[in-house]
């Protein structure tokens, strides 16, 4: 897995890479995590920008390790881990402009969801499958780009949204062709950039202090109902039948 970064005139770029599908184990999501905190706190950065490479955005946890660790080592570690890349996307410094392509999602809702900006190429696709994976969460983010009910219909059916879409809802900014996502990224963050950096990380402070939802305890709450899940045995079998490729059998 890689996690690479560049800085130049101020803008901060940070690329995932994690083939086949863009989804991060344990260590991803604490890699993230902090890399994105440390850009924010490196005075030399006026704006960053996360992006990926591959087949698309982020495809959320890593189900895999999850199923081939004893116990619920993987789970909880890929819990906090999720908290804490979301919770460094929303409090970084300076603002993060997200670029994202192909699919975004579970996780990858949840850093998109968090981001100060939105741009997506034509074919960028934005679900949460949670349900059918046994698991719920970032259906708190989920809601800071689409209605309510829109939202919950997502859920509940895992069905996606498109980036124009979105775009209608004016959560994504700007919707572009793949081969101009980063470009057009760019472009903004070097509008940003161009401002008084003072000014720009005291309205990043000031724009997440008049928020209307405390996203951090929000995701929280989800989470419990995570582990829930998973003591009862549901997540379980969700879980094994996305590794194995078939239909899950529940009981209950």
């Amino acid at each position: 897995m890689t996690i690479s970064h560049s800085l130049e005139n101020g803008i901060a770029e940070v690329v995932m890479c994690n083939p086949p599908v863009n989804a991060l184990d344990v260590a991803g999501w604490f890699e993230l995590a902090n890399l994105v905190r440390s850009l924010g706190a490196n005075p030399e950065v006026r704006v960053v920008v996360l992006a990926a490479e591959g087949r698309g955005f982020n495809a959320g946890v890593d189900i895999k390790e999850m199923q081939r660790t004893p116990g619920f080592e993987a789970l909880i570690g890929a819990n906090r881990g999720c908290y804490a890349a979301f919770a460094a996307v929303y409090e970084c410094e300076v603002p993060v402009i997200a670029a994202v392509h192909g699919y975004c999602l579970g996780g990858g809702i949840g850093l998109v969801g968090n981001a100060d900006v939105i741009i997506a190429s034509r074919d960028a696709t934005f679900g949460l499958p949670e349900v059918d994976r046994g698991a719920l969460g970032a259906a708190t983010h989920l809601a800071r780009l689409v209605p309510q009910h829109k939202m919950r219909a997502m859920v509940y059916t895992s069905e996606t949204a498109t980036a124009e879409e979105l775009f209608r809802y004016g959560s994504v900014l700007r919707v572009v062709e793949r081969e101009s996502l980063r470009e057009a990224a760019r472009e903004v963050a070097a509008k940003i950039a161009s401002k008084s950096p003072t000014v720009i990380r005291a309205a990043k402070q000031s724009l997440n202090g008049i928020d209307l939802m405390d996203v951090k305890r929000s995701y929280r709450f989800e989470q419990g109902f995570t582990f829930e899940l998973n003591l009862s045995g549901v997540a379980d079998e969700a879980r094994n039948a996305f590794v194995d490729k078939r239909d899950a059998k529940f009981s209950k």
